[in-house]
């Protein structure tokens, strides 16, 4: 229990921490890029002590450096947009990895947001402080880390975040990939070859959504070889989340599924009111302008599923209908999610489903469904469930639950703990 909570401690340590303890780095210029945080092993493991984790100095930690790389990606409308997102690459691995061997990559989708200061390239700039996921794969694992801000944030928060769907998501993770590795080269930042996807909640879905593109564009499954795949805890299943979301009298985090709404309505150029209830349907665009996270948008909606004006959040005749219209013969909503479904397919690399048994927002009879369904179209497939919880008490017995929250960071460790095995198989380090 001591390691969970030292990997919980991950995810919130840089969020209390002030940035006192580090000066900007003085020489940021390289081609390609921007230098946005470069910090050595021993300032990180200080960090950590104040920020309250449990670390001693036999514990194995790396430095890092990690860099703003602004690129060109594409919307679901099919226009060009400039983007930006964070390279992470460790530092004091020694000659034989970093000049001979070389390093892993490893494609990580963030979570849910809203604020634009959350977003994988603002906060490091902010405070030239690492954060995050970055810390668990990069400085404790040794991978190159790769996170896309998305559109809608970073370079690119002028535009509305296209919100669980998947075409964008998609785009905004491969075109990265594909920049980062020509930076790479460009840097004298020596690759392996070795491609892991992963990302959490939102970014499970966006690195599935990554994994599909991939392996069914004939160019882009021969230019990028996918070594394995960890989404975890992602909607894959959305037609039939959302069947459930709206059968239920109320939501526990209204701001999710008002997003969903906002964003598909952007999307696929629908009236927003035909779905969301006044007067929350004209809030949405400020409320989702990038200046507010979570905790201040939820008490501007309501918690009820469904009803007329400000007594429900979704229109009721649109879910009634939403609920009736299984062809999606009338209902464009049920159409438009059933066009963002991902897990009516099976992937040919190595997959596997990371997600609590407890989380109780995206339910993991959601991963249930998606290995499922796969192994049914492929079932010879390389494809596996992981329960967070099972996986790391070893007790298939377990009653260890963690919710959607919590359960983050200790998939993170599942995560890198699957991805640090297949490296040593096949690199040897």
């Amino acid at each position: 229990m001591r390691q969970i909570k030292n990997i919980i401690l991950l995810s919130i340590v840089f969020l209390i921490v002030g940035c006192g303890e580090l000066d900007e780095p003085k020489e940021n210029s390289v081609e390609g890029g921007t230098l946005i945080v470069d910090i050595e092993k021993n300032a990180l493991r200080n960090i950590l002590k104040l920020g309250g984790q449990e670390i001693d100095d036999k514990t194995e930690i790396f430095g890092y450096k990690a860099y703003k790389i602004n690129y060109t990606t594409t919307d679901e409308e099919g226009n060009s947009v400039q983007a930006s997102g964070l390279m992470s690459v460790p530092k004091g691995m020694g000659e034989i990895v970093e000049k001979q061997l070389g390093f892993s990559l490893i494609s990580d989708d963030h979570g849910t947001i809203f604020a634009n200061i959350d977003a994988p390239t603002v906060l490091p700039s902010i405070k030239a402080l690492p954060s995050g996921s970055s810390v668990i794969l990069t400085a404790f694992g040794g991978f190159v880390t790769l996170q896309p801000d998305y559109i809608g944030f970073g370079d690119s928060n002028k535009h509305y975040h296209p919100f669980i769907l998947k075409k964008s998501l998609a785009n905004s993770t491969v075109d990265f990939i594909k920049v980062a590795r020509k930076f790479a080269q460009k840097n004298s930042i020596k690759l392996n070859g070795q491609l892991f996807l992963t990302g959490y909640s939102e970014g499970g879905y966006a690195a599935m959504a990554t994994l599909q593109k991939i392996e069914t564009d004939d160019v882009l499954k021969d230019e990028l070889k996918v070594t394995m795949a960890a989404p975890m805890a992602g909607p894959y299943a959305l037609e039939s989340m959302a069947e459930q979301v709206l059968l239920t009298p109320t939501l526990s985090v209204p701001s999710f599924m008002a997003n969903i709404g906002y964003a598909y309505a952007r999307a696929y150029e629908e009236d927003l009111t035909s779905i969301i209830n006044e007067p929350y349907a004209t809030s949405l665009e400020k409320l989702f302008n990038g200046d507010l996270n979570r905790t201040l948008i939820d008490p501007e909606l309501t918690t009820t599923t469904k009803g007329e004006g400000e007594n429900g959040l979704f229109v009721a005749s649109f879910t009634n209908e939403f609920l009736v219209d299984k062809n999606a013969t009338k209902n464009w909503f049920r159409k438009a999610i059933r066009e963002n479904d991902i897990h009516q397919w099976s992937p040919s690399s190595p997959l596997r489903l990371v997600h609590c048994m407890g989380d109780d927002v995206i339910p993991f009879a959601i991963s249930q469904f998606t290995e499922r369904t796969m192994k049914t179209i492929n079932p010879t497939g390389n494809i596996a469930l992981v329960p967070v919880e099972v996986a790391l008490t070893k007790d298939v017995n377990t009653t260890q639950r963690f919710k959607h929250a919590e359960c983050g960071p200790v998939a993170y460790q599942v995560t890198l703990g699957l991805f640090a095995k297949e490296r040593k198989e096949k690199i040897g380090y």
